[in-house]
């Protein structure tokens, strides 16, 4: 026993239920690879470039949805806090 070499163990952990493909280890979002904000750090003047151009190329009927349910929200709010609209009237 004292003449045989010494082998380095290797550790090759498989997850036993694991039946996808790729690491189980690397975290990513599900959604990722759709967007191109995501992913590599070009800085913030890069993201924000690629946040304009997803904007300019989006959905129309997508942009006019998003303004419909934000302005029925704005108006919900406004009725909460009873906000009176009388004090743009001139009179």
């Amino acid at each position: 026993m004292g003449f045989l070499k010494r082998t380095n163990k290797k550790f090759d952990y498989q997850p036993r239920y694991y039946k996808g493909e790729g690491s189980p280890f690397k975290i990513e979002h599900k959604l990722d690879q759709f967007r191109t904000t995501a992913g590599k750090n070009k800085g913030i003047k890069g993201t924000l470039g690629d946040a304009i151009n997803d904007l300019k190329a989006s959905d129309k009927n997508t942009n006019k949805s998003l303004l419909i349910i934000i302005s029925i929200l704005v108006f919900i709010c406004l009725y909460i806090i009873d906000f009176d609209l009388s004090i743009f009237i001139n009179k």
